[in-house]
């Protein structure tokens, strides 16, 4: 087995849940895509989240003074032990991977980058979705 290469079947993704993008103006952009049809679910100073429809498809816009992530996609899952078996076997395999850590609104997930250095995110989302602070 290549070094930082996973190779398992019992960590599989299934769900492409989020990207984040940076935006100049985080109260333009989040008006844009609210009038696009998105539904706001958490707003804070520097970063909000919005979903769109039934699919629960996610954007989070990422503010010019947002340090804690930057630019990324994320696979979501509905299992916290799903994200913690995907971090082990990452790790064991050889992949650099960030520390798994649990956020204030119920979700818990972990950063890495892929082979061609593009920034991901592993998610656990609870099934009943992302509470809102809005």
């Amino acid at each position: 087995m290549a070094s930082g290469i996973l190779k398992t079947n019992s960590a599989n993704v299934k769900r492409l849940g989020h990207i984040a993008i940076r935006v100049k103006d985080i109260d333009r952009a989040k008006a844009f895509y609210i009038q696009l049809g998105m539904r706001l679910l958490w707003d804070d100073q520097d970063w909000c989240y919005l979903e769109a429809g039934s699919s629960r498809d996610g954007l989070a816009l990422l503010g010019p003074g947002y340090k804690a992530a930057g630019p990324h996609f994320a696979f979501h899952f509905t299992e916290k032990s799903e994200v913690e078996d995907i971090h082990r076997e990452l790790k064991r395999s050889g992949v650099e991977v960030g520390a798994l850590h649990e956020h204030r609104d119920g979700t818990a997930s972990f950063y890495l980058k892929d082979p061609e250095g593009n920034w991901l995110e592993m998610l656990y989302q609870p099934p009943e979705g992302i509470p809102s602070n809005h």
